[in-house]
């Protein structure tokens, strides 16, 4: 198992592959933030895949300070692409670094496993999602329309070229 590390001075996080007994505190992540959240029934799916996909974890390290799960990425290595599937943050950790330990992991994930390019869908209303992608070389590439339900909206297509 592969173990990514970020250090900043408040906070120890480790990302690493999902483990099981995550789950409970994946989908209490997942229903806080996310209007029409996915199933235990999903994320178990996702875990069945086998090597085709992959979810990431961001954990506080030992000596880290606080304690649980932060957030997790979910994602797929398809051939030559990564395709982003689904990031959360507890909502107690964002905005310190969480989302940025977990992409970064993420696109080494990919590199990993031959990926040469990265695709994501974002809902058009979520700018700091935005952002943060365009922050790591993500470039909009078009729109899915009334791709998301519970609000109906539609997806930004964003596209990263070169891991």
């Amino acid at each position: 198992m592969r173990i990514w590390r970020r250090r900043r001075p408040d906070q120890a996080v480790v990302v690493e592959r999902m483990r099981r007994e995550d789950l409970p505190e994946i989908l209490a992540i997942e229903g806080a933030s996310f209007a029409l959240p996915w199933t235990q029934e999903m994320f178990e799916a996702e875990l069945a895949r086998g090597p085709l996909a992959a979810i990431l974890v961001a954990r506080t390290a030992p000596g880290g300070g606080g304690s649980g799960l932060l957030g997790y990425i979910c994602l797929w290595v398809v051939m030559d692409e990564l395709h982003i599937n689904n990031l959360a943050v507890h909502p107690r950790w964002r905005r310190r670094g969480i989302a940025q330990a977990l992409l970064e992991a993420a696109l080494e994930h990919g590199r990993g496993g031959g990926a040469g390019r990265a695709l994501l869908e974002v809902r058009a209303s979520n700018v700091a999602a935005q952002a943060l992608y365009r922050g790591f070389r993500f470039r909009p590439s078009g729109v899915r329309r009334r791709y998301y339900t519970h609000p109906v909206e539609d997806a930004v297509v964003m596209v990263r070229e070169g891991l």
